[in-house]
């Protein structure tokens, strides 16, 4: 079993490269996670269809733990009107993976990452269903703020989350 402790300082995000697509075809989320997200392959398959959604994967080691998008302004004016944000999408951590911080660190380390390589945005938003609160949890506990904003997605409400960087 991963003692999240031994592992911590291995958690990194990494830029999704082909070689990853083989590891990722045994990805699994269970369906109360699928409702709410992409999978990552399908997912991949957006961003090479939109060369304005990054894929990003979030490793121990040199497995995949994690998976989201970063998608710029395309993506940001569907929910706010900041065009130096960054939309964060398709967020998840693989089944294996969950319930042992992951989560938690690999978003503490997003906003250095992002200002490292998209130095011109100044915001990272992302939008979650009203009913899923495991993620709300999550990404409050990071530091994501709930401003009020609000959408309709596909399966219902949705509150947009901000995270100055």
């Amino acid at each position: 079993m991963l003692d999240i402790k031994t592992f911590e300082s291995k958690i990194k995000i990494d830029f999704y490269r082909p070689e990853h697509k083989l590891l990722l075809k045994n990805y699994f989320l269970p369906l109360e996670q699928v409702q709410y997200t992409s999978l990552p392959l399908a997912a991949i398959a957006d961003c090479e269809a939109d060369n304005d959604r990054y894929p990003f994967v979030i490793l121990i080691n040199d497995e995949i733990a994690g998976f989201f998008i970063l998608h710029g302004w395309e993506g940001v004016k569907e929910y706010y009107h900041n065009r130096k944000a960054i939309l964060l999408r398709a967020y998840s951590i693989n089944t294996l993976f969950q319930g042992k911080g992951i989560a938690t660190k690999s978003l503490k380390l997003l906003p250095s990452f992002v200002r490292e390589h998209f130095p011109d945005k100044n915001e990272i938003i992302l939008a979650v269903n009203a009913r899923n609160k495991a993620a709300q949890h999550v990404y409050q506990k990071c530091g994501f703020i709930d401003k009020g904003i609000r959408a309709m997605g596909k399966k219902g409400e949705m509150f947009i989350y901000h995270l100055e960087l």
